[in-house]
């Protein structure tokens, strides 16, 4: 019998924590008393509960973490930032987007703000959205994550010079910008059940066969997302639950570390750049109609799907 190396090995644990915890966190929320004030309506008129997204939220902080305990087991035992970084990021976008969703627009009064120009523009007239403290936190988890990142980076390049503040500066907007983005883009694609958790696989698949020891980090939170994605699946595309802000937030922070901790410097602006050019279209283009009217976007978008 061959055995399994350490490094699958531990991708595979990886994703069983994902997996594990989000789907216990969903079953101790289903529970709970008050379901009611989880309940929303989704786009065919049916009622789900954003019980899903709190467990997707408590998974993907939840993997974040496992991968330090993993980490720590590789011959090359990665410094602790990364692990910190996704931890934050992850948790910062559960906060935010849970605040989002259980103030369900009340904050913002009878003319809620819409996307990020609604809301910053709201903001500039002295009026805070729930999206514009969503910004705020998101964003500042993702600057604190995107500074440990570059540090970590410096620390562990293979010839180590004194770091240039110019050159550290930049990896970390980097980092902060891909993170802040994904988090954001993943919450603009949970408009349809399993589209954001579609998205996180598609992105974390690969970056999961990442070789090498210097991708550790990256492979383990790519991995976890999977498990998180797997474990969510099922009841999100059923339409029994939705991920809300809650979980696509957070989720899409944990999918943005793993870009944001990939070796390929190249790699990690492609993904700053991608994610601010699909939230910078989403003010002028529905995603929605861009999806339905590509035949292979619209089957993948439709695959496990319930009928009306």
């Amino acid at each position: 019998m061959t055995r399994v190396t350490s490094p699958v090995r531990h991708a595979i644990t990886a994703a069983a924590s994902g997996l594990a915890w989000t789907a216990a966190a969903s079953l101790a929320l289903r529970a709970l008393p008050g379901q009611a004030r989880l309940e929303r309506t989704n786009f065919h008129g049916r009622t789900v509960s954003l019980r899903g997204g709190i467990a997707t939220a408590i998974g993907a902080t939840a993997a974040a973490g496992r991968t330090g305990a993993l980490a720590r087991r590789l011959p090359a035992n990665p410094a602790p930032r990364p692990v910190l970084a996704a931890v934050i990021a992850a948790s910062a976008g559960g906060t935010a987007g849970l605040i989002d969703d259980l103030d369900a627009g009340a904050h913002d009064g009878d003319a809620p703000a819409k996307g990020l120009s609604g809301h910053l523009g709201a903001l500039a007239k002295g009026r805070v959205t729930t999206g514009a403290l969503k910004i705020a936190i998101i964003g500042s988890g993702a600057l604190v994550s995107g500074v440990l990142l570059a540090r970590h980076r410096a620390l562990t390049a293979p010839a180590p010079r004194p770091a240039r503040l110019p050159a550290f500066a930049a990896d970390a907007v980097v980092s902060t910008v891909a993170i802040g983005a994904w988090a954001n883009v993943h919450n603009l694609l949970d408009l349809r059940p399993g589209r954001a958790l579609k998205a996180s696989a598609l992105i974390s698949a690969p970056l999961a066969l990442w070789p090498g020891h210097a991708a550790a980090p990256t492979r383990l939170l790519a991995t976890g997302a999977l498990g998180v994605a797997a474990a969510s699946a099922p009841e999100d595309l059923a339409e029994r639950t939705m991920l809300g802000d809650t979980g696509a937030n957070s989720l899409g922070a944990l999918v943005g570390t793993a870009l944001a901790t990939a070796p390929s410097r190249a790699i990690r602006q492609a993904a700053a750049a991608t994610g601010v050019a699909l939230i910078l279209a989403s003010e002028r283009v529905s995603f929605s109609r861009v999806i339905d009217s590509t035949p292979a976007l619209a089957a993948l978008d439709a695959l496990g799907r319930r009928d009306r």
